[in-house]
């Protein structure tokens, strides 16, 4: 007798369904030093040139001393414009200790007064075209962060935990990018890239809720150190021999670090939900009991 065959590609046929798994770029993040605060040195260079065109101990000394104000101006500029992505990426999060943008906007006025001196220009041309630059800095990169964020009724000494865990976890997560640039695989970047995605999704959930810290510490702390130990061997591996199995290797550990901490990640969330439908049923009761109806 005829038996009609059917598998998954056939019409009707029952189909596998996999959650989709996120982009390559998904949680990508934008360096927030990037060309605008790197050309922030040249002027260093073309004071310091210009002072050695000129001549002279006192210009060469008043040249070079600009520049190294400058330099360093520019150097805060670049701590400070991080500090401030890393501020605004978390939802609770302190203000930066140190105002380095405001810094750099002071050196970098001190430095072009001492440029002007260089070129024979007097005190009051060096105080006006210093607060100038001064200005036109803080218009181009604004100021630090001066407050704190999300920390209104929260327990310091608790966030002050989860601030530590969290900064030894992106430790980590950098620490692994940077082993894999010596793979120079974009096969590798991508899947590392979607798997820390996966951990920062979990770093956001412990910031939100910090009782959660003591379910994924072990997962932001020993496993996350264990893949960057892993991360750096296989990058030594595969940049002297590459090795296909090496590769296959990681990219699997990669996908069972990525499938955990997902997990982790959605035990949390249905967690803190039951915790709120608790909350509610309590609420609920105490109502009931005041004579309070909720219909």
């Amino acid at each position: 007798m005829a038996q009609r065959y059917g598998g998954k590609y056939s019409p009707g046929g029952k189909t596998e369904t996999k959650p989709a798994r996120p982009g390559a770029y998904a949680g990508a993040r934008v360096d927030p030093a990037g060309a605008r605060a790197n050309l922030m040195f040249l002027p260093a260079v073309v004071l310091l040139f210009a002072a050695v065109l000129i001549g002279g101990a006192i210009p060469i000394a008043t040249g070079a001393a600009g520049a190294g104000i400058l330099s360093l101006g520019a150097w805060l500029l670049r701590g400070g414009l991080q500090a401030e992505a890393a501020w605004q990426a978390r939802k609770v999060a302190r203000r930066p200790a140190v105002p380095r943008k405001i810094l750099a906007a002071l050196l970098a006025g001190a430095g072009t007064g001492l440029g002007a001196l260089t070129h024979g220009g007097g005190i009051l041309a060096a105080v006006i075209f210093g607060a100038v630059v001064c200005g036109l800095h803080i218009a181009a990169f604004g100021v630090d962060p001066l407050s704190d964020k999300g920390m209104e009724g929260i327990d310091t000494f608790q966030q002050d935990r989860v601030a530590r865990v969290v900064d030894e976890a992106e430790a980590h997560l950098s620490a692994m990018t940077d082993a894999l640039k010596r793979a120079s695989d974009r096969e590798v970047t991508a899947r590392m890239e979607q798997f820390q995605a996966a951990a920062r999704r979990l770093i956001g959930t412990v910031e939100d809720d910090p009782r959660d810290l003591t379910a994924a510490r072990k997962y932001l702390g020993v496993y996350l150190m264990g893949a960057r130990d892993a991360s750096v061997k296989f990058a030594d591996i595969y940049a002297r021999s590459r090795d296909a199995g090496a590769k296959s290797d990681y990219l699997d550990l990669l996908d069972d670090m990525e499938e955990n901490f997902a997990a982790r990640t959605e035990t949390l969330l249905l967690d803190d939900q039951s915790d709120l439908t608790v909350e509610i049923e309590v609420l609920r009761d105490r109502l009931k009991r005041e004579g309070v109806r909720t219909e």
